[in-house]
């Protein structure tokens, strides 16, 4: 594989442990073991150019509990074997890098405990991915992905999946963290040597809940992606929030309780099929306040709880999405 150009939009970078367990271990009793840390790594590259292959290789990844993905492209062959995941020179060791930046045409996009519809069940794995997908922005709404549950989906409330997408264009981990900046995924992955682990978790002394851990949701071949203007540094970077000046307390909180009487009434609107993306898209937006502390996540709670109820979902939804959307927009839960 190390013949294969590690800069090509559609390279994924290999990283096979020795002798480590890159898998959770799950066992009868309900405990887990977590994944094993692997300091030394082999690393290779595959090429994915379609949806087909990259699905071929996720399924074949599914078996090396060994082996998990990262974003970066290896820098030398001779790096290649026996290497730590180093994007820079390690100050203490002064081991040389062996991982660059660079820009990937796939996508792989973790929703960790994405609240689902009451009467969901896990174990159909489409469903849960056309839900998650419909809580990403409008772009990948119609767009083909592969779905893929984590160690953690079945066995923790909500959707754990981590979506795969192909781009029109080529994405450095920049270019994500921009664009998704207010979506409801996890940033870290986009880092060139944070490791995406890709096998699915071992089972001693029962068997896997999941009929499948990968299905393919059928849509458009690629996510458009916005320019390279649109994604491009900010001349200047942007303020630290500051506090409102006491003078304009006023203000500030009549702006924070029309956001969320408006966020209220669009999930009270909303149809049948949207009610639950948009009850996810509306709480996102104003945990941000909750997090400014500028509403109470109780309010925002309630407030989202009896709008979907509105809408005609049960009790207790709107406000399971309003704690998710809190606990995450702030850094709580994984």
């Amino acid at each position: 594989m190390l013949a294969a150009d590690t800069t090509d939009p559609h390279a994924i970078t290999l990283a096979t442990s020795r002798g480590r367990r890159l898998c959770k271990t799950r066992h009868a009793d309900g405990t887990a073991t977590d994944y094993d840390l692997a300091r030394v790594l082999d690393l290779d590259t595959a090429i994915a150019p379609d949806l087909d292959a990259l699905a071929a290789l996720l399924h074949h990844l599914a078996e090396r509990r060994d082996t998990c993905v990262l974003r970066g492209a290896i820098l030398a062959n001779n790096h290649a074997r026996g290497q730590r995941r180093l994007l820079h020179r390690d100050p203490k060791t002064g081991d040389a890098p062996t991982m660059g930046e660079c820009a990937r045409a796939w996508l792989a996009l973790d929703l960790d405990g994405l609240p689902l519809p009451s009467g969901a069940d896990p174990r159909d794995l489409a469903g849960c991915g056309a839900i998650a997908r419909a809580a990403l922005p409008t772009a990948f709404h119609d767009v083909a992905c592969i779905v893929w549950a984590t160690a953690s989906h079945g066995f923790k409330p909500g959707a754990r999946l981590r979506l795969w997408f192909l781009l029109s264009r080529a994405l450095s981990g920049f270019e994500c963290k921009r664009w998704l900046h207010d979506a409801p995924v996890d940033r870290s992955v986009f880092g060139a040597v944070q490791p995406i682990y890709t096998a699915a978790p071992a089972f001693i002394g029962m068997s896997d809940p999941l009929p499948s851990r990968l299905v393919t949701l059928p849509g458009a071949t690629v996510v458009t992606a916005p320019s390279a203007a649109a994604l491009a540094p900010l001349a200047r970077p942007l303020m630290p929030f500051r506090p409102t000046p006491a003078s304009s307390g006023a203000g500030t909180a009549r702006y924070a309780s029309t956001a969320l009487a408006r966020a209220a009434a669009a999930v009270a609107r909303a149809s049948e099929g949207a009610r639950h993306p948009t009850a996810l898209a509306e709480a996102w937006g104003l945990a941000r306040l909750v997090a400014r502390g500028l509403l109470a996540e109780a309010d925002v709670a309630r407030a989202l709880d009896g709008a979907l109820q509105m809408a005609g979902k049960p009790a207790g939804e709107g406000a399971a999405i309003a704690v998710w959307a809190v606990a995450h927009r702030t850094g709580g839960a994984e």
